[in-house]
């Protein structure tokens, strides 16, 4: 583009720029476990109804504080209980609760009293205190730890508290903490998780965008040497960023987890069109060209071929929207939107610029220029003399890959999602560690016909379940409503540990049922619903990995169909756990699908660019390989296949055709000048095969950035990328030379 066309297309980019610079301010954050729900799934629908009648299951912030020398010390109690008093005022907090504001119920001749379950004021009795509490279930992991060295206070807050509220309650909670002398404290839930994860991911988006950037700035060193040459890469480069990250702050689109990847992915993306672009303007002024000339050849030629790469890398990225998990979704959508900005930015900014530039502008010969014709002559030798071997080794990787793939495992953990070296990270293996941990599990219970919950032989049957959950190791803080007839049966017998337990006989448990009436109803009602037809087996289970849930969850199914009579009462499992380790399953099937529709979209855009089946058929073979690569990786080196891995295989796909495109477009229009096969591909090695290679290695160092993250699963991307697509470009100058000469034999034209 030059003249007047040229000044319009700088100055509304220059406007655009403008714009967007004020919309990247109005960039949203989010994090929000609901976002990882499959959606559409029935048994999702399930939970929120569950949700609607009883209450959300996350909705609480647990601190706890640690004494090495144990808690039951007079003026660390003291603390801890003025402590507990004080979060009671908090805004958004609803309920508080912790030991020193706990009090067993105590049945007078005259009344029904109350004992503290703690006496902080007499010190004489505190092992008397922690031998019964330590020997009580409903607190040992729920709000002290079984070496008596924690204690919990425990925050209800209000239901699907939002970011701005939840950095508002973790920050007057910390400044709450800071005022007493404990030795350490820790904090677990909803609200802290938004908090520091959401800090996470703008701290992730800084450093991806400066440590791409540098190393953008490096690589253009390295090829260009000119000031001209390396400032309008850069710029062009950091133009496409910028607009795409404010196109998402004018959309209103949400930043998420993996966000982090898009700052990598438009630096590469537009360095890869960049770089394109500027060495066939460069080569055509080589030959002689005016830069009018050298610009419209490039266009035609480049241009359309970077259309096709971008149009197959946004279609790759689209196949993310088959997801039916939201983050995963929208990544996809915004991806393709990201490359398809940086073709735009190239075509109409970059290319405007390059016409106004002589080639000694733009880079500076030099001896090292000799090289990659060295290495594209090296590849073509082998290929032409080698072909067997070349084709034996392919088989032999691909045999290794398949077998890689069985290996792969989706017993994802949550703590394998948590910021690496972070106080996060610490609380969160803290609470795993001494007391119930964080994911929540439920058990809907649902009395049939005319039966009520609260009839004896409905609730006979939650406890026996009750019961049986207590025999996992890994299922903690377990209670239900069959935990007050147990409460009130202590309550009965001087709070004896050994009388806490559910009533033997319907006489007892319909006398229990009177005193439970008397209980305040907010207590009654987390655990029974109104109509009194349902009730809730609230639970935590350790982080243990999704597939051991999974069997954890399926031998409890079992259980329950075997042990418990289901004409009276169902059991259903649910729960913000249970919904999420449903993406596994999810992630698996919509990845295959996406792929598929995306291959075959991809083989019409070939079959629009080439016209020649033996050209799509080249097209598509080399670039499975990468895609089974990537899944051999996953299985040797033990990476669990979760939501945010899953998106791996469309960024392969996608960015890995690219080069392919441009290998095959030159070959094709080189046949068309009726040279011979070996001719053609000779001339495509030496002209395009150095922009692959400098694109590929930007590519390969560009995602090793991801290694810089504190974001596991960012890191494990960046890793599989970077590999991978590396593998694509051997893959594409070891074996399409190959297919070529074997399906173009003794044809000298197409």
């Amino acid at each position: 583009m030059t003249g007047k066309a040229g000044k319009i297309s700088l100055f509304i980019f220059l406007l655009i720029a403008a714009a967007s610079c004020y919309y990247v301010t109005q960039l949203k954050f989010a994090f929000d476990f609901e976002q990882f729900f499959p959606q559409g799934d029935p048994e999702l629908e399930f939970f929120r109804d569950f949700v609607e009648e009883f209450e959300a299951d996350d909705n609480f912030l647990i601190v706890a504080v640690h004494r090495e020398e144990g808690v039951f010390e007079k003026e660390f109690l003291r603390s801890f209980h003025e402590m507990t008093l004080a979060t009671r005022k908090l805004e958004s907090v609803t309920q508080t609760q912790s030991l020193t504001t706990f009090s067993y119920p105590l049945k007078t001749p005259f009344a029904i009293t109350t004992l503290p379950v703690i006496d902080i004021d007499k010190p004489e009795r505190y092992e008397k205190n922690k031998a019964r509490i330590l020997a009580d279930e409903r607190f040992v992991y729920n709000l002290i730890s079984p070496d008596a060295k924690s204690l919990c206070v425990l925050l209800k807050t209000v239901p699907a508290i939002q970011l701005a509220a939840a950095d508002k309650l973790v920050v007057d909670l910390e400044t709450e903490l800071e005022k007493y002398d404990f030795e350490s404290f820790h904090m677990l839930g909803r609200a802290y998780f938004q908090k520091e994860l959401v800090a996470m991911q703008k701290r992730e988006i800084i450093m991806s965008s400066v440590v791409s950037g540098i190393l953008v700035m490096l690589i253009m060193f390295l090829i260009y040497r000119r000031f001209y040459g390396i400032a309008i890469a850069l710029v062009s480069i950091g133009l496409g960023l910028l607009v795409f990250m404010g196109l998402l702050g004018a959309l209103g689109r949400e930043l998420s987890a993996i966000s982090a990847l898009y700052p990598v992915l438009m630096i590469i993306v537009g360095t890869s069109d960049v770089v394109h672009i500027m060495s066939k303007y460069i080569d055509e002024l080589k030959k002689g060209k005016t830069k009018k000339a050298a610009i419209r050849v490039t266009l035609k030629e480049i241009g359309l071929a970077t259309l096709m790469t971008s149009l197959t890398t946004a279609v790759g990225f689209g196949s993310l929207m088959t997801s039916k998990v939201y983050p995963i979704r929208d990544f996809g959508l915004n991806a393709a939107m990201g490359v398809l900005v940086a073709y735009l930015t190239v075509i109409f900014f970059t290319s405007v610029l390059l016409a106004m530039m002589d080639r000694d502008q733009l880079i500076k010969e030099g001896k090292r220029l000799e090289f990659w014709p060295k290495v594209m002559q090296w590849f073509y030798d082998v290929t032409k003399i080698h072909p067997r071997r070349v084709s034996m080794g392919a088989v032999l990787i691909l045999g290794i890959a398949l077998y890689g793939i069985s290996l792969i495992t989706t017993n994802y953990s949550i703590i394998n999602n948590m910021p690496s070296d972070s106080k996060i990270t610490s609380d969160f293996k803290f609470f795993e560690e001494n007391f119930a941990g964080f994911r929540p599990m439920d058990i809907a219970v649902i009395a049939k016909d005319t039966l009520l919950v609260t009839d004896y032989e409905v609730a006979k049957e939650i406890n026996k379940v009750e019961d049986h959950l207590r025999t996992y190791p890994a299922v903690k803080a377990i209670t239900s409503m069959s935990t007050m007839y147990k409460s009130i049966g202590a309550m009965n017998n001087g709070n004896k540990a050994s009388a806490y337990a559910f009533p033997k006989d319907e006489k007892t448990f319909d006398k229990y049922s009177r005193m439970v009436d008397k209980l305040p109803a907010e207590q009654f009602n987390v655990l029974v619903n109104r109509d009194g037809n349902k009730a809730r087996i609230s639970s935590r289970i350790l982080d243990v990995g999704a597939d051991t849930i999974k069997q954890i969850g399926h031998d409890i199914d079992t259980w329950v169909v075997a042990n418990t009579d289901t004409s009276k009462v169902q059991f259903i499992r649910t729960g913000t756990g249970l919904i999420i380790d449903k993406n596994a399953e999810y992630i698996r099937s919509s990845l295959l699908y996406g792929l598929a529709g995306a291959i075959v979209i991809v083989s019409l855009l070939m079959t629009l660019l080439f016209r020649d089946w033996r050209l799509i058929f080249i097209s598509l073979v080399p670039n499975l390989f990468p895609l089974l690569l990537a899944g051999a990786f996953l299985g040797y080196f033990g990476i669990d296949l979760e939501a945010g891995i899953s998106i791996v295989f469309a960024v392969i796909f996608g960015i890995a055709v690219d080069d392919t495109i441009h290998f095959l477009s030159k070959f094709k229009l080189m046949m068309r000048k009726n040279v011979s096969i070996d001719e053609a591909i000779h001339t495509t090695f030496m002209e395009t095969g150095k922009a692959i290679c400098v694109t590929s290695v930007i590519l390969f160092f560009g995602f090793l950035v991801m290694l810089f993250s504190v974001h596991p699963p960012s890191v494990n991307i960046g890793f599989l990328i970077s590999l991978t697509l590396l593998s694509a470009l051997l893959s594409d100058l070891f074996l399409m030379p190959i297919m070529i000469r074997g399906l173009y034999k003794e044809k000298k034209e197409n």
